[in-house]
């Protein structure tokens, strides 16, 4: 009979061995890839473009309620960016884009240099495009929507004042300006300045951003309830606070002699302008800035006229100053002038960029030699001081006079209202510039600090615009830039001592878009260190991390998840 002999088993004829439980299958996260140069660009020249749709709001074209929206392309632009670093990129074409289109009167001050600028100034609006792609990236949540709601208007105030600082240029082309014709939105800038203007327009422009790209309800609903919030701030706080209390009136005369190149032939027609007000019940005369050429402290002649031109109608004049003082140097002053002669003197203290004084001149100094800049430096004053002034009756009338440049910055006039100002005075020459937007820009620019000062202003102009804005910023009188002679208006003076918000608190506002700035640039920084730390446990089971949460997800659930939720793939621009 025989056997079956069964196999050795496996166990008998092998050593044992350790059991090894399968691995995961590896899956590397596939990186997002480039786009294309010619994509690329395309963005970018979007954005360039989109950065000259909010000029349109500012004057001469003066569509103020296109501002309320004007942002939106570009912002778009910054959304749909493939990256947060092009989305940088774009923010800075935009920046540059808006300079450009804004300042290209400058051309003939400052030639190739402008190009310059826009690129310099442009730069930070870059930040302005990483935070909106991070914020605002799709798929977009409640939460991140209320953060941009909040940190994209302190990022673009943080930038508008940054370019802000006097050695950088100045305050020119603030987004709040857009709104200078309407005063029940200068309520704002009553409690907060220009800042809290430009800070509305800018919460607006996010605001409708995200209606326009969220999907779910929720987002949408809170961006739409903001953006009405933010528009209605203005008027709410004009029509809660109570109109500066008045104290009498004063009868201001504004002389602009047109556009005349020879400097005795200008100073000779604003002397004649101010001739023919003899007999009319005026306060104060303002000439504009550069109305003469003559040092009045060496220059009796000159001084004599207008000397008799105070006796004769009864007011003391201010003069433009634009003279080679007894040290050699050309300075610009306002002048005060009275039958008995000089009683006080302003010198400027901020000079124009470029038109009287070149930075850095041993470096730069060639652009004058391409286009109008200085060909020397002015010498600025040390210090800002009211003249004090005095109505025809004799009773004092404090004036805090500004020279041209220096209306764009808020916290001169501040200044002059806490130091006691009853009107604001600002004179100016724009001839350079006469038939382009850059007088109207400038004269809008009064209309804001009396807003923000509850005082009144004034702003007489060689070549005009000449005006007159009352203390809550509306408009009382205007000569155009094609008006010759003397502009007389009767201005309600506010109560000495009266102060807004704005001469109280000063530049909270910046300060505190500022803080939120940086706030929201560490807690981004301290993201993404989450975010890489959690990486490498994702990475090692398949997950990719999102930037924006800090949080490990997997690429394809993700994708799934928002198919299911009814969100659109979005696509990249």
């Amino acid at each position: 009979m025989s056997r079956r002999i069964a196999p050795a088993s496996t166990a008998l004829s092998t050593a044992p061995t350790k059991e090894r439980e399968p691995r995961a299958p590896h899956r590397p996260t596939r990186p997002r890839p480039r786009p294309r140069p010619r994509n690329r660009y395309r963005g970018r020249l979007g954005a360039a473009a989109g950065g000259a749709v909010p000029v349109l709001a500012f004057p001469a074209p003066g569509q103020a309620w296109l501002a309320w929206i004007a942002l939106v392309p570009g912002l778009l632009l910054m959304q749909r960016a493939p990256s947060g670093r092009e989305a940088a990129v774009r923010g800075w074409w935009f920046g540059a884009g808006f300079i450009l289109t804004a300042m290209y009167w400058l051309v003939p001050s400052v030639g190739p240099g402008l190009p310059v600028l826009a690129v310099l100034f442009g730069a930070l609006q870059g930040a302005v495009g990483y935070t909106v792609h991070r914020l605002l990236h799709p798929p977009l949540t409640t939460r991140r929507a209320l953060l941009a709601l909040l940190v994209v208007p302190a990022v673009w105030v943080s930038a508008e004042y940054a370019r802000s600082w006097h050695a950088l240029g100045g305050p020119w082309a603030l987004l709040g300006a857009t709104q200078w014709q309407h005063p029940a939105i200068l309520g704002l800038a009553a409690a907060g300045g220009i800042w809290l203007v430009s800070a509305a327009v800018a919460a607006v422009n996010t605001g409708v951003l995200i209606v326009l790209t969220a999907v779910h309800r929720r987002p949408r609903a809170v961006a739409a309830a903001a953006a009405v919030l933010a528009l209605a701030s203005g008027p709410l706080l004009f029509s809660l606070r109570q109109a500066p209390a008045g104290a009498g009136a004063v009868t201001v005369a504004l002389v602009q002699p047109g556009i005349v190149e020879d400097p005795q032939a200008r100073f000779e027609a604003s002397a004649r302008a101010t001739a023919g007000l003899v007999g009319q019940p005026v306060d104060l005369v303002v000439w504009g800035e550069s109305s003469t050429t003559a040092d009045l402290d060496h220059d009796p002649a000159a001084l004599g006229v207008l000397r008799g031109l105070a006796a004769t109608t009864g007011a003391q004049v201010v003069a433009g100053e634009d003279a080679r003082k007894a040290d050699g140097r050309i300075s610009k002053d306002a002048v005060l002038v009275s039958p008995a002669g000089v009683v006080d003197r302003y010198r400027k203290i901020r000079l124009v960029p470029f038109g009287e004084y070149i930075p850095l001149r041993p470096v730069l100094g060639w652009i004058a030699g391409v286009s109008r800049a200085a060909g020397e430096n002015r010498a600025p004053g040390t210090g800002f001081h009211l003249l004090p002034a005095t109505d025809r009756t004799g009773a004092p009338l404090p004036v805090g006079a500004l020279i041209c440049f220096e209306s764009a910055f808020p916290d001169m006039a501040r200044t002059a209202a806490r130091d006691g100002a009853r009107v604001l005075v600002y004179q100016s020459s724009t001839s350079t510039f006469q038939h382009t937007w850059a007088p109207e820009q400038h004269v809008s620019l009064a209309a804001i600090r009396a807003a923000e000062t509850g005082r009144p202003a004034v702003q007489a102009s060689l070549t005009g615009v000449s005006a007159a804005f009352d203390a809550q910023g509306r408009e009382l009188a205007r000569m155009g830039t094609d008006g010759t002679g003397a502009l007389t208006v009767r201005l309600p003076l506010t109560a000495p001592g009266t102060l807004t918000w704005y001469d109280r608190i000063g530049d909270v506002v910046p300060v505190g878009a500022l803080l939120v700035t940086a706030g929201a640039a560490v807690a981004g920084v301290a993201g993404r260190r989450r975010s890489r730390g959690a990486r490498g446990p994702a990475q090692a089971s398949g997950q990719a991390s999102d930037p924006a949460s800090g949080q490990a997800s997997d690429p394809a659930s993700d994708r799934a998840s928002a198919q299911a939720s009814g969100q659109p793939s979005v696509p990249e621009l």
